[in-house]
């Protein structure tokens, strides 16, 4: 069988949402042969939903305390384990089930998209000779592929664990035992890096032989690195390398055009970055490949005989099967990533009833940058969201921040000796009355205020998308991590529905003001350097001139390259693409430094 990494059957996959909204899609998409993306942050959630799911599926259940040794990981091991024997039930169900209407294999062909593996099924259901036709349903049953379970370990995320007030060995800290308990499961999939370098990880990768390929060059457990330039793809492909780790896919996201936290980098925009990737990803692959043999050499290990490969792949503001179909013919990506759209397909993710008519109404105003991450990175919020109107209600109760009852953004140490998280109640207090007696201007201090009392607890709250929908904890406050693009879908759609709108067999109502994805992206930059430029002004942040000329000078080469590529761009609207293009150039223009 391909690896559903390196030869997936569908091109499109369902990146990682929040804590909660993708715990479970695996078991909803894999057998349908669509990869999709669990976020290992929240491993109180993950047994929470180990439990519901043994229940569901009638396997026995023992659960894994949070005080017993090493039980981070284990649960991790434990819940990916599980997923992975139910959907290989799932897929021998649908292997066994008969070709007819509606049928669960019939349902897997039939949301393929254009593809040797669909005109095969296309030709069984033209035979009429019933011998034939039962021979080539056989062979088709044969090439049904599974989608991946991949994994996603925010490597910032990486607090050290604690007994009796004393560290332990850091091999317990979180993002460490995230990717051992990744490392110990069955699973053949991926694991997406995200959030930076995190040089302890990366140096932990190696202990695990899983991440290393056998003599054809099969690696069980690939490395993914989520990227927003081709400098940051080449510096940590190489760090890897040295150690012989082989990066098999960089995963290029939108710095702001994007659900969750936004890393908006220095006004590199999606296009010239996947341009670059475009022109030199062969030199890339020749780079990482020296490095990496060298890697092997010094651990002892056999180096394949043919050259490893490396997939590029995209995610961020995509929309359209249009835009779909750009990534892939003008950039010759491997996949792209669907994700806030797929908000609005409960088949497939997790919201209850109420969020899910919230994000159905939600126009441009309820979804913005918001400073709620303790992260300190801006992050994208759904402002109608019950964890938002839960912090309001508290700051208006004059009890600003959160009982933090799961601390995994613990990280400041300014008030105590162990770390507390900035969106805690205890931090927030101490830090606004430290402000109180500080010699600033009024607008400053407000300023501050205000960005204090942004933070909310989105590490718990992001959990209640699963834990509300299925009672778990019905009183929870619910976070809506979704990106600018969620808006402009507004209709609730099903799983076959939306993959037909990926592939331009079907339409789903988008609202008409829509932009392009790339003049979406643009847009958020510029407008992000006006608020930055008039924050300086004020005296309300620094920026140095010289960091704000570097994104201007990004845009403005952004711009270039749109205008020089509008045409295979996009065909019949290029007049209206140029025009829009060509004012976002004059708003940039008329920000003054």
């Amino acid at each position: 069988m391909n690896h559903p990494l390196m030869h997936p059957v569908h091109k499109f996959y369902i990146p990682v949402m929040g804590t909660g909204f993708t715990i479970d899609t695996p078991v909803k998409v894999a057998k349908y042969g669509i990869s999709s993306v669990v976020s290992l942050v929240d491993d109180v959630l993950i047994e929470q939903m180990r439990s519901l799911i043994s229940k569901d599926t009638d396997t026995p259940f023992e659960e894994i305390k949070s005080k017993e040794e090493d039980s981070r990981a284990r649960r991790i091991t434990s819940y990916l384990n599980l997923m992975d024997d139910v959907i290989e039930k799932q897929v021998g169900n649908l292997r066994s089930s008969i070709f007819e209407k509606g049928s669960e294999i019939t349902r897997y062909f039939e949301m393929l998209p254009d593809s040797s593996l669909r005109s095969a099924y296309q030709k069984m259901q033209a035979t009429l000779d019933p011998e034939e036709r039962s021979r080539l349903q056989n062979l088709l049953r044969e090439k049904i592929q599974i989608g991946a379970i991949d994994v996603n370990i925010m490597t910032k995320l990486d607090r050290a664990k604690l007994t009796k007030g004393e560290d332990l060995s850091p091999k317990f800290s979180d993002a460490m035992s995230a990717l051992r308990g990744f490392a110990q499961s069955k699973l053949r999939s991926s694991v997406i890096l995200s959030a930076g370098m995190n040089r302890k990880l990366y140096s932990y990768l190696a202990e695990f032989s899983d991440f290393f390929p056998d003599a054809s060059g099969d690696i069980p457990k690939r490395i993914v690195l989520k990227v927003s330039d081709f400098r940051s793809a080449l510096i940590q492909g190489k760090l890897l390398a040295r150690q012989g780790l082989w990066v098999s896919e960089f995963r290029v996201e939108s710095g702001l055009n994007c659900g969750g936290h936004a890393f908006g980098g220095k006004g590199t925009l999606l296009g010239p970055v996947l341009e670059q990737f475009h022109d030199e990803r062969a030199h890339l692959a020749e780079q990482l490949q020296g490095i990496w043999a060298g890697g092997m050499e010094k651990l002892g290990r056999e180096i394949p005989a043919e050259p490893m490969s490396i997939r590029v792949t995209v995610q961020g503001g995509i929309g359209t099967s249009e835009e779909n179909d750009l990534l892939v013919n003008k950039y010759e990506v491997d996949g792209m990533g669907w994700g806030s759209p797929f908000l609005l397909v409960p088949d497939v993710i997790n919201i209850d009833k109420t969020h899910l008519e919230k994000i159905q109404a939600a126009g441009e105003n309820d979804v913005h940058l918001s400073g709620a991450s303790p992260l300190g990175v801006p992050f994208w919020c759904l402002k109608t969201s019950t964890s938002e109107e839960n912090r309001l209600e508290l700051i208006n109760d004059g009890k600003p921040g959160s009982a933090c009852p799961k601390g995994y953004l613990v990280s400041n140490t300014e008030f105590t000796k162990v770390p507390i998280c900035t969106a805690s109640r205890a931090y927030q207090r101490r830090k606004l009355n430290e402000l109180q007696d500080a010699d600033i201007p009024d607008m400053q201090r407000q300023f501050q205020e205000e960005n204090i009392k942004d933070k909310a607890c989105i590490c718990h709250d992001l959990a209640g998308s699963a834990t509300v929908h299925h009672g778990i904890d019905p009183d929870a406050s619910t976070a809506v991590c979704c990106g600018p693009n969620t808006v402009y879908f507004s209709r609730v759609a099903r799983l076959r529905e939306m993959v037909d709108h990926i592939y331009g067999r079907a339409r789903l109502p988008l609202n008409t003001e829509r932009p392009h994805m790339f003049l979406k992206e643009l847009s958020l930059h510029v407008e992000r350097l006006q608020t930055e430029v008039e924050r300086r002004k004020q005296g309300l942040i620094e920026v140095t001139p010289k960091g704000t000329q570097e994104i201007r000078d990004n845009l403005a080469g952004g711009i270039s390259h749109y205008k020089a590529m509008a045409g295979k761009l996009v065909s019949g609207q290029r007049e209206e693409f140029l025009s829009r293009l060509d004012k976002l150039r004059r708003d940039l223009d008329q920000i003054r430094s």
